[in-house]
């Protein structure tokens, strides 16, 4: 089975490990909202236009315009993201993310602050600010990315003048 972090010391309940496996840097310029739903929030959608990853065991681009983020702005101000887009890898392989997750603000007014740089060319907000996390899936043929299929991964993202950075984690 081909494993990368199958040398390394597996998580215990009391000592949960993790094991860097990814950074995606993607480029997103689309925009499309569903303002005022019934429930109170606003859908939103940004498409991939490009993007690029890199890992100690992979590296590639994203596909340009194989999806998007199409994140539920709640009336709470929390930001419920569900993402999904192909990347490939430098040999060719084609592996589907699908990347969920949260953004909100940790001051009352940090998720209009992120609107305003996203959506209108507001001025940057700080990482420390906001808490972006994610909790991805992946799809692969078999072969010699596999096993992005059974490990459990965690992201951290940051959120940038025209996309997202988030590093990945393996759950050991």
């Amino acid at each position: 089975m081909n494993d990368p972090f199958a040398s390394l010391s597996p998580s215990t309940l009391d000592a949960p490990r993790l094991e860097f496996a990814l950074e995606i840097r993607l480029h997103f310029t689309r925009v499309q909202m569903i303002p005022d739903m019934p429930s109170g929030a606003t859908r939103g959608a940004v498409y991939v236009d490009h993007g690029t990853f890199t890992g100690p065991k992979l590296r590639g681009k994203a596909v340009p315009n194989s999806g998007g983020d199409y994140a539920l702005f709640r009336p709470d101000e929390v930001a419920a993201f569900d993402a999904r887009y192909m990347l490939e890898e430098e040999d060719g392989t084609l592996i589907l993310l699908h990347n969920r997750g949260f953004l909100w603000g940790r001051e009352p007014d940090t998720m209009n602050k992120l609107r305003q740089w996203a959506f209108a060319g507001g001025a940057s907000v700080p990482h420390a600010e906001y808490y972006l996390r994610a909790f991805p899936t992946f799809e692969v043929s078999k072969g010699k990315h596999d096993w992005l299929t059974r490990h459990v991964f965690i992201g951290i993202g940051e959120r940038l003048p025209d996309g997202n950075r988030l590093r990945y984690y393996a759950l050991l």
